[in-house]
């Protein structure tokens, strides 16, 4: 899965999302995933939904003759003529804390010692942050679990139904998982190719494990915040990707915008991107990371008019990534992956092996982003099992001959790729 993350309310109404999907196709992208786009309670949040089949009234031209469903519709048929699969956000973990659902079935949600429904929360640095525009499901301890389940397999079914092919599931750890693996049975049932992601960060590896197994095709991992040194990523990695595949990103719409945090440094965007790109078997990149937006996404005030000016123009050394990803099977698969120990600490080398195809990969990355670093190797087929010679797949200026020794000076954030061959 190579995703671009159309943000829609950064995008406009569905009728003004064929640009950004023309240009996520020119990028070499195959699936577009949109944040939710069910009707809002009054605090007006995306994930704060109070109407889960009706569209939000912000992305609907209410001048059309069209319904709003027919408008979705259209915009996803034409997405998939271009080649795209659509993916959603599916949120059931909580609702709107003005739903309906609140009043209606009381026994579907938890509530606090005095009765009233309990909001969602989570602990930053320690701190309790609550949101109190959320009324939280209760999977777990609901007296109506069949109530509730029926009714989540109607939201799956009606987003089927607009044209979506796939869900990312918010917070999926936060529901039991043996919902989700009564929900994923049924709903493949009837739609045996739809796709089930877990958006499971913030949680523990064991979590995620236990969350993947529940017949997830995906999990959303947390590459983006790896030093490319320490070892609980590649940890986390081994112990979930026999039971599903995962997703890098180089950047989310819950997080600050890359080019923000790192002060305008190109060389760390593409290094990003890059490892993004080769580390798992999907990678994810939101709408504006190409041109180097710096306004973070806001799921409550983010407009069109937030555009921004372009910084930058990363559409080619995307595309040539993508390109590059789509050409290797060691690139599509959550394969045996380790790093290899070499004496310079502003290098890291990383090898990969695809168990679905004979070929390895060599990825020599500048950990720095402000300065060069020199890599040598006596020979670089010393790090690998394959006997065939190694390529020099690079996104940017690949090398027609890997030379014995190899001597090479990484620029800053630079990424070089080999591939090869076993027998």
């Amino acid at each position: 899965m190579r995703i671009y993350n159309l943000f829609p309310l950064l995008a406009g109404p569905f009728d003004a999302w064929s640009p950004h999907i023309d240009r996520a196709a020119k990028m070499g992208f195959d699936w577009i995933f949109v944040n939710p786009i069910q009707r809002p309670g009054r605090s007006g949040s995306l994930y704060s939904i109070a109407d889960y089949f009706a569209l939000n009234p912000t992305l609907v031209d209410p001048t059309s003759k069209r319904s709003p469903d027919t408008q979705l519709r259209e915009v996803n048929r034409m997405a998939e003529r271009q080649g795209f699969r659509m993916m959603v956000d599916l949120v059931i973990n909580h609702c709107a804390e003005d739903s309906t659902l609140v009043r209606r079935h009381p026994k579907w949600f938890a509530h606090e010692a005095d009765g009233s429904v309990a909001h969602p929360y989570c602990v930053d640095n320690g701190r309790r942050v609550v949101w109190k525009d959320l009324a939280r499901f209760d999977h777990q301890g609901t007296s109506d679990p069949e109530g509730l389940f029926r009714y989540c397999c109607r939201i799956v079914r009606y987003l089927i139904g607009l044209g979506f092919q796939a869900v990312r599931c918010d917070a999926a750890y936060q529901v039991p998982a043996e919902f989700w693996e009564r929900l994923i049975e049924e709903v493949k049932r009837e739609h045996p190719d739809t796709v089930f992601a877990a958006e499971t960060l913030g949680c523990t590896a064991d979590q995620t494990k236990a969350t993947a197994r529940a017949g997830f095709d995906y999990v959303f991992n947390s590459s983006k915040w790896w030093d490319f040194g320490s070892p609980w990523l590649l940890e986390q990695y081994h112990l979930v990707r026999e039971s599903a595949s995962s997703i890098s990103f180089p950047e989310s719409h819950d997080v600050e915008r890359l080019f923000a945090e790192v002060d305008g440094n190109v060389d760390a965007m593409k290094q990003r991107y890059l490892f993004a790109g080769v580390f798992s078997t999907g990678v994810m990149m939101p709408i504006g990371y190409e041109f180097g937006f710096r306004k973070r996404l806001h799921v409550v005030d983010t407009r069109p008019e937030d555009w921004e000016e372009p910084g930058i123009d990363l559409r080619p050394f995307i595309t040539e990534v993508n390109a590059l990803k789509s050409r290797y099977r060691v690139f599509q698969e959550d394969c045996p992956t380790t790093v290899i120990g070499y004496d310079n600490p502003g290098v890291m080398v990383m090898w990969k092996a695809s168990t679905t195809s004979n070929e390895e990969a060599l990825i020599i990355l500048n950990k720095e982003t402000q300065r060069r670093q020199r890599f040598y190797a006596d020979n670089l087929r010393n790090y690998v099992q394959a006997g065939a010679p190694l390529a020099d797949v690079s996104p940017e200026h690949p090398v027609d001959y890997v030379p014995v020794p190899f001597e090479y000076e990484l620029q800053p954030g630079e990424a070089r790729v080999f591939v090869t061959t076993r027998d």
